[in-house]
């Protein structure tokens, strides 16, 4: 997809360049959110430039599917979710497949649901985290990572 957000992000970690990066897997690529209104928050974004899962070829797909589902259980054992929520959405420039990861807990929102019920709460840049805390995010799910994938 011409100028599509995910393949830009992906062009970044290919060149080093993506400081949210975590770890590659063999169908996609795991990063920290780039905002962390919900701590732990992470992304697992495809490898393939794809919009739906169907697109897929069976295989890739299945295996797509179970790294995500590692990943999720990595973020909720690295970031002590009480519950995990796991979105496959797609608009604008960011209609190439990848997974939203969010750790929830209680209290996490102003009354229970789903974290878009905070609008662009969620993007404000006072939950970018500093270099420290990415740093400690991105250790901390590598570990878990490395834990699960042993």
């Amino acid at each position: 997809m011409d100028g599509c957000m995910i393949c830009d992000r992906i062009r970044l970690i290919k060149e080093g360049k993506n400081p949210y990066f975590v770890r590659e897997l063999n169908t996609g690529y795991v990063v920290i959110g780039d905002h962390q209104r919900i701590p732990g928050y992470s992304l697992f974004l495809c490898k393939e430039c794809k919009q739906d899962l169907h697109l897929l070829d069976p295989a890739f797909r299945d295996e797509f599917l179970h790294e995500m589902a590692v990943v999720a259980e990595a973020v909720n054992n690295a970031f002590h979710a009480e519950k995990m929520n796991y979105e496959l959405l797609g608009v604008g420039r960011g209609l190439h497949m990848h997974w939203h990861l969010y750790p929830r807990r209680a209290g996490d929102t102003p009354k229970r649901g789903p974290v878009h019920q905070l609008g662009g709460e969620l993007f404000e840049d006072r939950f970018l985290p500093s270099e420290e805390e990415l740093t400690e995010l991105k250790q901390k799910l590598n570990a878990e990572l490395d834990r699960l994938l042993a």
